[in-house]
């Protein structure tokens, strides 16, 4: 109990609070990220990035 203690009392300094929805956009774009296979054009992968994280409707 000792190790987590301080995770623990940040749990509750921060009214349980998490990250839990930027990490999943974020995944959502490292998996944008391998199916564009390395193709680079700035304009359609921020529209892509959008499109995939619900950010802009088709």
């Amino acid at each position: 109990m000792n190790q987590w203690a301080e995770p623990l009392q940040a749990h509750f300094d921060t009214n349980s609070a998490s990250n839990g929805g930027t990490e999943a956009v974020n995944g959502l774009i490292e998996l944008h990220r391998h199916i564009a296979r390395g193709f680079h054009n700035r304009d359609n992968n921020r529209l892509r990035c959008l499109l995939i994280a619900d950010g802009l409707t088709p």
